[in-house]
This record gives structure tokens, C-alpha cells and sequence, in this order.
């Protein structure tokens, strides 16, 4: 992984996003976007991740993130393995998957591309990390994320979509147990 995508400062909040290969929109149907709602869950509960907002589009991740005990380029990566490997089985075992060949020659196809790989690649490779060492970008950055789905008309409020913190920020409860940005 290039150093530009590495995180450094492990005491920072980060904001990282992560895509599909080929920005394949595979988050349309609920089942796979629970499969990453509950490995944030996990990591919450036992990696030590924190996280301070979140949101699933159709084909990206996009997250606030911090540890206080654990390097969270690991828990990351560990999170985004998992989750290939789920998703990928997922897609297998849908019958109702109506592009489940052609998802999985695409993932085939790049993880053939990629040493890194033994099968399948679902995940491009970089976090994109960003440290957020001001208020200002704090803000920005959390705006970006709650405001994703209003800007690829899935809701016309931020609170409105159930794949993102921007309900805990508004007063309910999410399905991610995150830690409020004051």
C-alpha cells in the first residue's frame, strides 16, 4: 500500500472512504450493506475501533474514524477482508442476485490482477485517509458524509437514510454505535 494511503498519526480522527472495484454499485440491496453495518458493529465492540460517522452508498464507504487502543489501518483492513470475503459469499448464495455472474467475473477478473489477492477482489485497495487536524475539516467532512445520499437523490434529509450516522445526529438511534462529534 503507498504511504500517501497509510494512516500515521494513530491518536487523530481520520476520514477514510473505500470503494468497489470498479465502483460497482453492489450495496443496492439491504443484505450486503447489513453484512457492513455489522463488521463496523464487531469492530466497535472488539477491535477498538470508534467511529464517528459513517454512511454506505451504493458502491463506497465513507467513514470518521479513531482508536484509542488498537492501529486503525489494521482494524481496516481486517474489516474490509472480512467483509469481501461475506459480501462475495453473499452474492454466491443469492438467487435473486440478477448480476451475480457478472459481479463475480469482475471481482475474479481483478483479483487475478492483483498478487495481493487469491481469488477475489471486492475492495479497490487504498482508505484514502485524511487527518482531521481542525475544526473546520471536521465539520466539512462530516457534512460530506451525511449530505452523500441527499446528493444521489436516495432521501431528500440526511436523517432519512438508514445507512449513515446522520440519524444519531439528529436525535435517534442508528445502526452503528458511534460516538457523537461535539
Amino acid at each position: 500500500m503507498s504511504r500517501n494511503y497509510k494512516i500515521r498519526d494513530q491518536s487523530k480522527l481520520h476520514f477514510i472512504s473505500f470503494a468497489t472495484i470498479n465502483w460497482i454499485d453492489v450495496f443496492t440491496q439491504p443484505a450486503y450493506k447489513d453484512i457492513v453495518v455489522d463488521s463496523l458493529n464487531y469492530s466497535i465492540k472488539h477491535k477498538g475501533l470508534e467511529v464517528y460517522a459513517w454512511c454506505i452508498m451504493s458502491n463506497h464507504v465513507h467513514l470518521i474514524i479513531g482508536s484509542q487502543t488498537e492501529n486503525q489501518s489494521h482494524i481496516i483492513r481486517d474489516l474490509k477482508k472480512h467483509t469481501s470475503k461475506t459480501i462475495v459469499k453473499a452474492i454466491v448464495d443469492n438467487p435473486q442476485e440478477s448480476r451475480k455472474e457478472w459481479m463475480l467475473w469482475m471481482f475474479e477478473r481483478a483479483g487475478k490482477l492483483n498478487t495481493n489477492n487469491q481469488t477475489f477482489q471486492f475492495w479497490q485497495q487504498h482508505n484514502q485517509p485524511i487527518e482531521l487536524n481542525s475544526n473546520f475539516l471536521m465539520d466539512q467532512k462530516l457534512a460530506y458524509i451525511h449530505n452523500n445520499p441527499v446528493e444521489a437523490g436516495f432521501v431528500y434529509e440526511p436523517k432519512d437514510y438508514p445507512y449513515s450516522s446522520a440519524i444519531d445526529y439528529s436525535g435517534g438511534k442508528g445502526m452503528v454505535e458511534i460516538i457523537l462529534i461535539n
